[in-house]
């Protein structure tokens, strides 16, 4: 039960008279404070369309009680911690995040499709001042919620529920001007009897990036956050085919498949090798005359079947261990942090204190070790490590 101190009164999120007191609190500008601490923590009031809903103020997250929803770890931990506040910046009381993105969501109409080699249209880039393409999927997956883990959460997970809560993620996000719900192409769930609409809602949203006829300096790109179904071979090169979208067909630029696959090969293979395993894109991709779609930059993310991300077997294995023991948990995510920089790969939320949890890659170098103990000992957190070459698991705390 989460309590909340709003204005003078005590109230629980839901209850009848909930958003009465946030409107309240909104107009008059106050702080309603969770009382998942001793003496409370500041929250702030924003208003999406014409609801009224509390959110934690930014910085705020690892002052809350660990079993509270407004939780999460120090920013350290995880990539977040590198891109916060310079790429991905809040202000509660404008209602708005603004996100500084590394990749292009314009296109000149004259310019060559990169070939193989050139450029980094499939790749991840590490400027912590931007979010790359991985970046910003870690940011919206978090913000949606799908990082975090509770038995409550056991078979609730499907595309309906991830495209509805990433689609509320992105609202109110700013991208140059825009609202990040608005550039984004999510397909909706398939089924027979709605094809013909699901096409026609298609149409619509994607014509606003649609090519006009002639020449245009700049054109407008859109990113599309879909499930991967296949990469299919398609008369001049391949096809991204997505699922719930597999009537329209995402095409592939000269040489971005040969790169995919050498780029990818860790999150492929995985996708490939594990039964239940999702594979999730973001990519940019423009649309022509004809309605072609046609990908321009993209990154890949493979989840379990509970759509939590991993990066390997090892991490793949704790994730379902401790699901499979009715743990609570948050899946620490990389953002644009490099391979050879630690984080945590999950942080137990019902150990007092929380337990940050690690899995150094085998033949990790000592500038990684020393990287690593630093990130420890500067932490008021429990630590796990797993070093996987060993062969054997460390004993896992036990819930409190």
């Amino acid at each position: 039960m989460t309590l909340y101190k709003i204005g003078g009164d005590t109230v629980e999120k839901g209850a009848d008279n909930f958003e009465t007191l946030l409107a309240a609190a909104y107009g008059a500008r106050q702080r309603p404070k969770c009382l998942c601490r001793p003496g409370g923590i500041d929250m702030y009031v924003a208003r999406i369309d014409e609801r009224y809903v509390i959110k934690r103020m930014p910085y705020s997250a690892a002052d809350h009680d660990a079993a509270c929803p407004s939780y999460e770890p120090p920013p350290e931990l995880s990539g977040l911690g590198e891109v916060l506040g310079s790429a991905i910046i809040e202000v509660p009381d404008l209602d708005a995040t603004t996100l500084r993105l590394q990749f292009a969501l314009t296109k000149s109409g004259g310019r060559a499709a990169p070939k193989p080699g050139e450029g980094d249209a499939d790749s991840v880039k590490t400027d912590g001042k931007k979010l790359s393409l991985r970046a910003l999927l870690h940011f919206l997956w978090e913000q949606a919620g799908f990082h975090k883990w509770s038995p409550a959460m056991h078979g609730k997970r499907n595309w309906a529920v991830l495209r509805k809560y990433l689609l509320q993620a992105a609202r109110h996000k700013q991208v140059k001007g825009h609202d990040l719900s608005d550039l984004l192409f999510i397909p909706e769930p398939f089924t027979l009897e709605r094809k013909q609409a699901i096409a026609h809602r298609r149409i619509a949203q994607l014509a606003q990036v649609a090519e006009a006829g002639g020449h245009q300096c700049q054109r407008r790109l859109m990113m599309l956050i879909a499930e991967v179904k296949d990469f299919a071979p398609s008369r001049n090169g391949h096809k991204l085919v997505a699922r719930h979208s597999a009537d329209f067909p995402f095409m592939l630029g000269p040489g971005m498949h040969e790169r995919l696959l050498k780029r990818f090969d860790q999150e492929l293979s995985l996708w490939q090798s594990i039964d239940g395993t999702h594979l999730v894109t973001i990519a940019t991709f423009g649309v022509n005359q004809a309605g072609v779609a046609t990908i321009e930059e993209m990154t890949l993310m493979v989840t379990t079947d509970n759509w939590l991300p991993f990066e390997n077997r090892a991490e793949k294995i704790l994730i379902d261990m401790l699901a499979a023991d009715g743990r609570r948990f948050l899946k620490g995510l990389r953002y644009n942090l490099p391979q050879n920089r630690p984080l945590a790969t999950a942080v137990l939320a019902d150990t007092t204190p929380p337990t940050a949890m690690y899995i150094p890659p085998p033949g990790s170098s000592d500038d990684y070790a020393a990287a690593l103990a630093e990130l420890i000992n500067g932490s008021t957190m429990d630590a796990w490590i797993l070093h996987p070459e060993s062969g054997e698991m460390p004993p896992i705390a036990r819930s409190a």
